[in-house]
């Protein structure tokens, strides 16, 4: 369903996705894969993170996960 949008101003956009209105679908232009063990993405002034024993699984036995070849 269409909507009105008044104006806008879209001063910078860092490899994410803008959409106004409908759409069929929206493609990535971009894919990464990023692994972090237990409290690894952690931000904040005063952080405790107990974390008895950790481990993180980087094994990927996909070989493509997004793919974006020919993705205009």
């Amino acid at each position: 369903m269409p909507a009105i949008i008044g104006p806008v101003q879209i001063v910078s956009v860092g490899g994410g996705i803008v959409q106004f209105g409908d759409t069929v679908y929206i493609s990535p232009k971009t894919s990464s894969k990023t692994f972090s063990g237990s409290g690894g993405f952690n931000t904040g002034g005063f952080i405790v993170a107990n974390n008895g024993l950790s481990g993180t699984n980087v094994l990927d036995t996909k070989l493509i996960d997004q793919p974006i070849v020919a993705n205009n």
